[in-house]
């Protein structure tokens, strides 16, 4: 799946912190996927702004590979945020792409 920089920081944020073994091995492989490399945060002018937030200068799409269990985990990290109230605007522009056809 191709991912912006913005998917890439809007998923890392809702994976979840807790969980059962399996679970959380598949969520350390995700976030290392969806994580930047030093190179990619040059490339994109990655840094921290005034308001202490990720900022960058430039859009890099990345194809990011998302097996069916990933997904599964992503879609429950989804619907908690959404629960909890916490969807904002991005969030729900990247569930809609993932999630409604």
């Amino acid at each position: 799946m191709k991912l912006s920089v913005m998917d890439r920081v809007q998923l890392l944020s809702i994976m979840p912190k807790e969980g059962n073994f399996v679970t959380l091995r598949i969520v350390r492989d995700l976030q290392r996927d969806l994580s930047f490399t030093e190179a990619e945060m040059k490339e994109v002018g990655m840094h921290i702004d005034k308001n202490n937030r990720y900022a960058w200068e430039k859009n890099i799409d990345k194809e990011v590979e998302i097996g069916e269990v990933a997904l599964g985990i992503i879609k429950a990290a989804f619907d908690e945020y959404d629960k909890q109230g916490k969807m904002n605007m991005y969030t729900l522009d990247l569930y809609e792409r993932m999630f409604v056809s």
